[in-house]
Parts: structure tokens; sequence; C-alpha cells
């Protein structure tokens, strides 16, 4: 259960990241081109210093997240993969059929024919 949350939670503050990171402004605008006018939403500064701090709290939020999910797959899986091999049986490789011997003698004399 607790994984699960983790995970959605994950997927949740992964797209939030993006999308904050696309809104701010750039050298080449972005996605911050096709929000209108910020300016009054977000004060007389425009959204240049919330957006900020939001992508400081949701980078800071990921991360929190990125490690308590590793703790807590590290504590769900106490055995390694390598714990759960099997050991391969050893299985000597079939013998190659014997060649025929013929004799010197009897290949000159069916060449000779």
């Amino acid at each position: 259960m607790t994984t699960s949350f983790l995970l959605i939670v994950q997927i949740v503050l992964v797209i939030a990241i993006v999308i904050v990171v696309l809104l701010q402004k750039s050298s080449s605008i972005g996605l911050g081109a096709y929000s209108g006018s910020n300016e009054s939403v977000f004060g007389a500064k425009g959204p240049g210093s919330f957006l900020a701090k939001a992508t400081f709290i949701i980078g800071a939020l990921f991360l929190i997240n990125t490690i308590a999910l590793g703790y807590v797959y590290s504590k769900a899986k106490s055995e390694s993969v390598v714990d759960n091999l099997t050991p391969s049986n050893v299985v000597a490789a079939p013998k190659a059929p014997a060649m025929p011997q013929t004799h010197p003698t009897t290949q000159e004399n069916n060449s000779s024919k």
C-alpha cells in the first residue's frame, strides 16, 4: 500500500515539475508565452519568483519522495535476486557420431572406375 501511494505521488510530482519548468520564462520563452498576462495573477513582478519557488519546492518534494521510495523498496526486498537463482545443471554435450573409416586403397579403386 505504501509503495503504491509513493509511486502515485512520484508520478504526480514528475508531471508537476515538468509543467512548472516549462512555464518559466527562458531565452526561447518556452510555454510561458501561452499563459497570457501573468502579471495580473502573480503581481507586478510576474510569475518569475513564484515559478522559481514552486520549482524549488516541487524539486525538494521529488527528492524526498525518491529517497522514501528507495528506503521502502530496500526494506521490502531483504534478499537479492542472486539468492533466488537455481543452480544450473551441468549437462555434457552429446558426442558427435564417428566418421566411417575408409581405406585409401578402396578410394583409389572407386575413383579409377
